[in-house]
C-alpha cells in the first residue's frame, strides 16, 4: 500500500474513533467526574501500551525523551481532563466542532516556531474549513443557548496544545517509532494520574454507588483502548508519512461522526450543520492538495 493511500485510510478510521470519542467522553460523565475521567483515560490507556510496546522504548534516544516526555503531557494528559471538564457543559458535538481548530494552529505554530513552511493552497483549504466549523459553532449556541460557552475555552487550549504535539512528533521525533512514541509518552505521564486518581475522591462509596459508575467505566475502557491507545499510535504514523497539516486534518472530519453520534443520542441536529460539515470536507481536500514544504530560515 503506497504511503498516499495509507494516509487517507489513516486519517479516515481516525475520524471515526476520535470522532466517536466525544460521545464517549459524554457518557464516561455520568458516572464520574472530571477528574476521575481524565485520570483513569490516562492510566488505562497506558496499561494497554505498555503490554505491547515497552521493548519499543529501547529504540528511543536520550536526547529524543525530552521531547517524549512533552508531546505526553501537551497531546495527552492535559487534553484528557480539559477536554472532560469542557462537557460538563458543552454538548459532545460541539466540543468536537471547536477541536476543529487544530489545523490552523497547526499552521501557524508551525510557521512561527518550528519554521514548518506552508502552501497558499493549503492555507486556503484550513479558512475555509474554518468557515465551516464557525457556521457550526454559531448554529450550535442558537439552538442550545443555555450552554455556558466559557468552557469552550478549555477546547481551545487543547487546540493549541494539540497543535503543538503534531509538530513535535514532526520536527524531532520523526525517526522514532509511533508505537514508542505512544508508549513513551505514558511512562512520562502515568504517575502523575495515578496521584490526580488519588486524590479524586475516586475510592469511595459515594463513588461506587453511583448507579452510572459501571457502564461509565465500560465507556472508559472503549474510550482509552480505541480513542487514545490505538489511535494515538495510528495518529503518530500519520504525522510521520505526511504532514502535519494534512494529520490535524483529521478534526475537520470528526465532527461529522461525533453530529453523527449526537443526533442518536437526542442532540439537535439541522440543515445548517449538514452544510457546515459539506464546507468541512471541501476545506480538507484543498487543505491537503498540494505539497508540504520547508520555510525559509
Amino acid at each position: 500500500m503506497s504511503d498516499t493511500t495509507k494516509k487517507w485510510l489513516f486519517l479516515f478510521v481516525l475520524s471515526i474513533i476520535w470522532g466517536s470519542s466525544f460521545i464517549l467522553i459524554k457518557k464516561s460523565l455520568l458516572g464520574l467526574t472530571p477528574y476521575q475521567l481524565g485520570a483513569l483515560r490516562t492510566i488505562i490507556t497506558g496499561i494497554f501500551l505498555f503490554s505491547v510496546g515497552l521493548k519499543g522504548l529501547k529504540s528511543i534516544k536520550k536526547n529524543e525523551w525530552k521531547w517524549i516526555v512533552i508531546s505526553g503531557f501537551i497531546g495527552s494528559f492535559i487534553p484528557a481532563f480539559l477536554f472532560a471538564i469542557a462537557e460538563t457543559e458543552i454538548d459532545s458535538a460541539i466540543t468536537s466542532i471547536l477541536n476543529s481548530l487544530v489545523p490552523l494552529n497547526a499552521i501557524l505554530l508551525g510557521f512561527a516556531i518550528f519554521k514548518i513552511g506552508f502552501t497558499k493552497r493549503q492555507l486556503f483549504g484550513v479558512i475555509i474549513g474554518f468557515v465551516g466549523t464557525s457556521i457550526l459553532i454559531l448554529r450550535g449556541a442558537e439552538m442550545n443557548p443555555n450552554q455556558n460557552y466559557l468552557y469552550a475555552g478549555f477546547v481551545i487550549i487543547s487546540t493549541v496544545m494539540y497543535a503543538l504535539n503534531v509538530n513535535i512528533i514532526k520536527k524531532y521525533l520523526q525517526n522514532v517509532k509511533p508505537l514508542s512514541i505512544a508508549t513513551g509518552n505514558y511512562v512520562g505521564i502515568i504517575v502523575p494520574a495515578i496521584v490526580v486518581l488519588l486524590f479524586s475522591d475516586f475510592f469511595t462509596d459515594e463513588t461506587f454507588a453511583n448507579p452510572n459508575f459501571k457502564m461509565s467505566m465500560v465507556y472508559v475502557i472503549i474510550l482509552s483502548f480505541f480513542g487514545t491507545a490505538l489511535a494515538k499510535v495510528l495518529f503518530n504514523t500519520l504525522v510521520q508519512i505526511s504532514t502535519p497539516v494534512f494529520a490535524s486534518s483529521v478534526t475537520y472530519l470528526m465532527p461529522v461522526v461525533a453530529l453523527t453520534w449526537g443526533l442518536l443520542d437526542d442532540e439537535e441536529f439541522g440543515w445548517f450543520q449538514i452544510l457546515a460539515s459539506a464546507i468541512i470536507l471541501v476545506g480538507v481536500y484543498l487543505g491537503n492538495k498540494g505539497r508540504y514544504k520547508k520555510s525559509p530560515k
